[in-house]
């Protein structure tokens, strides 16, 4: 007869609100899409209880894998009536971008996303004095992937053609935003780093340019002392966000506490029975996973 299995995973610790934890902590380093906001609409009691922590003496960094500057992402949270007393500054996946894009000077580019969205080129060119060399796919040195041309239609399948040839000419593949998926107001598309696991899966070069890759966590690390004019331990930083692959294993990585929004992305699988978070669906996603956030909480309030 075999043996019961026995968890060595430490329990869900579910709070009901941020204001149960926010003393433990001086610095948030919090999730965008799926925390602040679903892409169409803002969530208020998420922002208001960031501002709740600021108005404690705590720091907010939003860090987040849109791959645009953050400029335009300030824009965007503006467009959707998040108040900027949530949040004292933003680093995102764009930035980090346009700083591999400036580090590759001259080589030549390709381009995989939606056509309209320039402007982390435009950011880039700015900043180096000079126009970028876009070539076709087999000619470039590297390849920038911003996301699918056209996620509302587009699936991975669609892109193996232009990987294989990418990976024949031994491209290098910047991902923009190595979200997998991301939610779409009531729905979930593809985002770049889908595409960017399919490469990598072929066996071709892949650089993230964000969670739950350091150099995001680095940057959001970096302002957030920069802000408070004295360094923090990490232990003191709490990560903040809706995916478990991203954002909570990201923020554990690099020794931050973590809180899990579990109504994002992962709603499917964790509110089975109502509006509130499952206990035994979490705890089989925690062990499925391999990834214990310190807590968790069904959206973020204070």
């Amino acid at each position: 007869m075999n043996a019961p299995h026995i968890s060595l995973m430490p329990p869900p610790r579910f709070i009901h609100g941020l204001g149960e934890i926010a003393a433990q902590y001086d610095a948030i380093l919090c999730d965008v899409w799926g925390v602040v906001h679903n892409g169409a609409v803002s969530y208020r009691d998420a922002a208001d209880a960031l501002a709740r922590f600021r108005a404690q003496g705590g720091t907010v960094i939003l860090v987040t894998n849109a791959p645009r500057p953050r400029q335009r992402v300030m824009t965007f949270l503006d467009g959707l009536g998040v108040p900027r007393d949530a949040y004292d500054g933003i680093v995102t996946a764009g930035d980090v971008t346009v700083s591999l894009i400036l580090e590759r000077g001259d080589l030549p580019l390709a381009y995989i996303g939606p056509p309209q969205e320039v402007s982390l080129f435009a950011e880039a060119e700015a900043l180096a004095g000079r126009p970028l060399h876009f070539v076709p796919f087999e000619d470039a040195a590297y390849v920038v992937c911003i996301g699918l041309n056209d996620a509302e239609r587009e699936t991975p399948a669609d892109y193996e053609p232009r990987l294989a040839t990418m990976l024949a000419h031994d491209v290098e593949f910047i991902c923009a935003n190595p979200d997998i998926v991301v939610e779409m107001g009531d729905r979930l598309v593809y985002c770049a780093g889908a595409l960017a696991e399919s490469y990598a899966a072929m066996g071709g070069r892949v650089i993230q340019a964000g969670k739950p890759y350091p150099q995001i966590y680095e940057r959001g690390l970096a302002l957030a002392v920069n802000l408070r004019g004295t360094e923090t331990a990490r232990s003191r930083i709490l990560g903040i966000g809706d995916s478990a692959q991203t954002d909570v294993k990201g923020a554990q990585d690099q020794g931050f506490a973590t809180l899990f929004v579990t109504s994002g992305i992962h709603r499917g699988e964790l509110h089975r029975h109502g509006a509130g978070p499952d206990a035994a669906a979490f705890r089989q996603f925690v062990e499925e996973t391999g990834i214990a956030p310190t807590a968790a909480i069904a959206e973020l309030v204070w």
